[in-house]
C-alpha cells in the first residue's frame, strides 16, 4: 500500500529516513518495542513535537508508559490534535480498501427524539429489504432503540447491536416512510462500501444542477466519483450541490480528483493543496495541484452540505476549491482539521499515524481549527432520504442556487446536535492520506 489518508486528519506515508531494513518482524515485537518505535517518531516527525506533552516524555521516562497508546496520549499535543492514532495493520489495510462488516448503517435521532436510519450502503443486507434512509428503528431486539441513542452511551448501543462480526443477528421493528410498521431480521455480513450514496441531476430555474452525496475518499472512490462525473458533463451540468455531511476524509488523491472535477481544466497546474511539515523536514514540504480530467465541469459556484462529521479530506477540498469559485456550506460547522498524518507500518501489527503536517490552499489559508462555518445553519434532516427535495439542507441548497441568496426564514426549533451511531471504527473519522510519500517501512 502506497497511499495516504485525509480524514479527521491528512495521512501521508513515511518520510525518507525511515528504511525498510528498520522493519520489526511481527513475530518478535512486543508492545514496549512498539512504544520505543512510536517514540522516536513522535520526537521526530510529530507536527507538535516541542510542545509540553511531547518534552515531557523522554528517553529516560518512556518505560512509564507501557504499549504504544498509553504513550501516543502521553505526548498528544492535546490544545489541537484530536486526531492522532494508533490502528490494527489488517484493519487499516481492509477499511482503506472498502471492507465493511455489519448491517452498513447510520443510525441517529430526528428533532422529534426518535431514532431513523440516518444512511445506509447499497449492498447493506438491510437495504436489499428495503429499507432506507428516514425509516423510524423503533426497536432493536425488542430493546426501544431511542433511549439508548438519547443515553449518549456508545457502549450501550453496541452491547445491544453487537460487535462488527459476520454472523451476529439482530431483529429490527422499523416504520416505514408510509408508516408501516416491518420487522426485519438481518444479519451483519461483510461487502464492499459504496461511497456515492446518491447522485442524480436537478432541472432547477438556473440550470441544470448535479447533485452528489458522497461518503469517504477511500479506494472504491475513484471509480465511483469518475461514473458520477461522466453523467454529470455529459448531462451539461451547470452547479453542484456536494453532500459532505458524512464525509469523514480519506486519500489526498482522491480530494485532488474531486476537486479537480469541480473546478475544471480551466484550474489545471493551480495549486490545490501545501502541505508543511515541521521544522525538523522542511525538505519533505509538498505541493498538489488540480489535475486535467475528462470529466472537468468548470464550475463557478459549488454549495456544500456539511456537519461535525464532514472532516480532513472534506474540509480540503472545500478549502482548496476557495480561491477559485464562490463556495456556500449549508448544515453544521465541519470538524475542523487543517492537519494531516504520515503512517508507519510497525511489524505487519500496527500503523501510526500522529499529525505531522499542517495543510493550506492557493492562498495560504488553512487554520480551521474551529472549523468552517456554514452560511445557513441547519439539522440533518433525518426525516428524509437524500434526494428528497424536502430534505432541509438540500432544500436550502436548491433556494440558494435559484435566488443567489439564503434563506432568511427562521427555523420554528433551536438548532441542536443529535447522537449519531456509525459502525465504522473510530479513527476512520480522522485520517488523510498522501500517496507521495509512501508508508514507512513498507
Amino acid at each position: 500500500m502506497k497511499k495516504l489518508l485525509f480524514y479527521s486528519l491528512v495521512i501521508i506515508t513515511a518520510l525518507s529516513s525511515c528504511k525498510k531494513d528498520n522493519v520489526i518482524p511481527e513475530t518478535t515485537l512486543t508492545p514496549a518495542m512498539a512504544r520505543d518505535s512510536l517514540y522516536y517518531i513522535m520526537k521526530e516527525f510529530y507536527y507538535w513535537y516541542d510542545k509540553p506533552e511531547s518534552v515531557s516524555v523522554t528517553e529516560a521516562n518512556k518505560g512509564n508508559y507501557a504499549d504504544p497508546s498509553a504513550l501516543l496520549e502521553a505526548m498528544r499535543y492535546k490544545t489541537l490534535d484530536r486526531w492522532s492514532f494508533i490502528a490494527d495493520y489488517d484493519e487499516f489495510l481492509s477499511e482503506m480498501q472498502g471492507d465493511f462488516v455489519g448491517h452498513g448503517i447510520r443510525i441517529g435521532l430526528d428533532a422529534a427524539g426518535q431514532a431513523r436510519i440516518a444512511m445506509i450502503y447499497n449492498k447493506s443486507p438491510l437495504y436489499a429489504s428495503g429499507v432506507r434512509r428516514g425509516w423510524i428503528v423503533k426497536k432493536v431486539n425488542g430493546v426501544d432503540l431511542a433511549p439508548v441513542l438519547k443515553s449518549n452511551d456508545p457502549a450501550a448501543y453496541t452491547n445491544l447491536i453487537g460487535a462488527s462480526k459476520e454472523g451476529i443477528t439482530n431483529i429490527f421493528l422499523f416504520q416505514n416512510a408510509q408508516g408501516a410498521e416491518v420487522s426485519i431480521t438481518s444479519t451483519k455480513s461483510s461487502f464492499t462500501v459504496n461511497t456515492v450514496l446518491a447522485k442524480d441531476t436537478l432541472n432547477l430555474t438556473s440550470g441544470i444542477t448535479g447533485h452528489l452525496v458522497f461518503e469517504s475518499f477511500i479506494t472504491p472512490s475513484a471509480d465511483e466519483l469518475a461514473t458520477a462525473f461522466s453523467e454529470f458533463k455529459a448531462a451539461g451540468v451547470k452547479d453542484l450541490i456536494l453532500d459532505l455531511r458524512y464525509n469523514t476524509g480519506g486519500y489526498l488523491s482522491i480530494a485532488q480528483a474531486l476537486a479537480s472535477y469541480i473546478a475544471g481544466d480551466v484550474q489545471s497546474g493551480k495549486v490545490f493543496a501545501k502541505l508543511t511539515y515541521n521544522d525538523k523536514h522542511q525538505t519533505a514540504n509538498s505541493t498538489f495541484n488540480f489535475k486535467a480530467t475528462s470529466y472537468g465541469l468548470n464550475l463557478s459556484r459549488l454549495v456544500v452540505i456539511t456537519s461535525r462529521s464532514t472532516a480532513s479530506a472534506s474540509e480540503a477540498v472545500i478549502n482548496g476549491l476557495k480561491p477559485f469559485m464562490n463556495i456556500v456550506t449549508i448544515g453544521d460547522t465541519t470538524n475542523g482539521k487543517p492537519t494531516g498524518m504520515n503512517g508507519w507500518d510497525v511489524g505487519e501489527k500496527y500503523f501510526f499515524w500522529p499529525v505531522t503536517f499542517k495543510i493550506v490552499n492557493a492562498s495560504n489559508e488553512g487554520d480551521y481549527f474551529a472549523g468552517i462555518f456554514p452560511a445557513k445553519v441547519l439539522p440533518d434532516d433525518i426525516t428524509h432520504d437524500f434526494s428528497d427535495r424536502q430534505e432541509a439542507c438540500l432544500k436550502e441548497a436548491i433556494h440558494y442556487l435559484q435566488t443567489g441568496t439564503i434563506s432568511t426564514k427562521k427555523s420554528m426549533q433551536l438548532f441542536k446536535r443529535q447522537p449519531n451511531y456509525s459502525e465504522k471504527p473510530a479513527w476512520m473519522n480522522n485520517a488523510f492520506v498522501d500517496e507521495k510519500q509512501g508508508i514507512y517501512n513498507k
